[in-house]
């Protein structure tokens, strides 16, 4: 992750789980990823988010031809604040194999709002993205 990643290895980013249906990455509260206010900045919350959905979507991506892929809408709810570790989780696997299936047979791009929603360690939901990527077979 550091050579790829180097903001998200620095934040403390990692990985817990992928399968071909969901992942998991989860963001600690420290010194780099604090804000004024004691809780974690919203920008390494949005690190995580992404990297949850984005994982999942690289998985599809890999041995896929040339796939293109990209972030083209942010949507962000903050319930609660983030403090300790948190956990985002994207289960939207089987949405973005079928749309990269859809952009090889037609040669058309096609979107998908993924949802990250991050749990800290009571188990409460601290915040929602809805993060549109868009894939394209070239």
């Amino acid at each position: 992750m550091l050579r790829s990643l180097p903001m998200a290895y620095l934040a403390g980013l990692r990985l817990r789980e992928v399968t071909p249906e969901r992942a998991t990455v989860t963001v600690p509260f420290k010194y780099l990823t604090k804000n004024p206010f004691r809780s974690i900045y919203f920008a390494c919350l949005s690190m995580a988010a992404e990297m949850a959905s984005g994982m999942l979507a690289m998985m599809y991506t890999q041995g896929a031809g040339r796939v293109s892929m990209l972030v083209v809408g942010l949507e962000a709810d903050f319930t609660k604040k983030a403090v300790g570790l948190i956990a985002f989780t994207s289960e939207d696997g089987p949405r973005i194999a079928q749309a990269i299936l859809d952009s090889r047979a037609t040669g058309e791009g096609r979107t998908v709002v993924c949802t990250s929603t991050g749990l800290d360690q009571a188990g409460d939901v601290v915040a929602t993205f809805r993060i549109t990527w868009s894939f394209r077979a070239k």
